[in-house]
This record gives C-alpha cells, sequence and structure tokens, in this order.
C-alpha cells in the first residue's frame, strides 16, 4: 500500500524558506513521477513542482525560480525547498506519487497517491 507522508510545513514571514520532505513507502519510489501541489482557503488544488526518475524538473510559473523540487531514491524523499515566500504561497501543499512508473502528465489527474498534507503560512 503506497504511504505518502509530509512534514516541514509552519509559519514564515515574507521572504524567508520552508523545506518540505515527503517519505514514501510501499511501492518503486525512484521509478515514479513525484509531484507537490498546494490548495489555499477557497481555491482549487494547483499544481506546484514535479520531478521524474531522471530527475527532471517542471515548475508553475508562479513559483519558478524560488521553489526547487529534488528527490533522494536512496531514501524514498523527495522535498521542496521554498524561498523568497509570499503571502500568496500560504496553502496546504500535498505530496503525490503519479499513478504509473515511468507516466507523464503534470496535472493532478495524473497523480493516484496523495499525502495528508502540511501547511504553510506566510506572514506579510
Amino acid at each position: 500500500q503506497v504511504q505518502l507522508v509530509e512534514s516541514g510545513g509552519g509559519l514564515v514571514q515574507a521572504g524567508g524558506s520552508l523545506r518540505l520532505s515527503c517519505v514514501a513507502s510501499g511501492y518503486t519510489f525512484s521509478n515514479y513521477v513525484m509531484g507537490w501541489f498546494r490548495q489555499a482557503p477557497e481555491k482549487e488544488r494547483e499544481f506546484v513542482a514535479t520531478i521524474n526518475w531522471a530527475g527532471n524538473t517542471y515548475y508553475a510559473d508562479s513559483v519558478k525560480g524560488r521553489f526547487t523540487i529534488s528527490r533522494d531514491n536512496a531514501k524514498n524523499t523527495v522535498y521542496l525547498q521554498m524561498n523568497s515566500l509570499k503571502p500568496e504561497d500560504t496553502a496546504v501543499y500535498y505530496c503525490a506519487a503519479h499513478k504509473f512508473p515511468y507516466g507523464a502528465g503534470y496535472s493532478s489527474a495524473s497523480f493516484g497517491s496523495w499525502g495528508q498534507g502540511t501547511q504553510g503560512t506566510v506572514s506579510s
């Protein structure tokens, strides 16, 4: 059974940084695209970043240049380093695993397993 457990959220001032972690278990982590999504209050869940099995990354325009996604296959962990944070980055951040090994697609519908989420709050 796939399990994803996020950690690292918290409260930070604008301009600050947070580093989120997501530990995966129950499947062959290294073969799957991993993604980060977020959902702000009263808004739909939105794509943030993905990283594939080869380490290739893709970002939403709103976070490009500020956020960095990375993975450590030996630790079954994916990270999201968030720098230069803005109040509009406040959201619950979710880790997700793609539905299929070596899969493609960046929409939330392409991801079949989700973590419970971790809150990131940026004060102005």
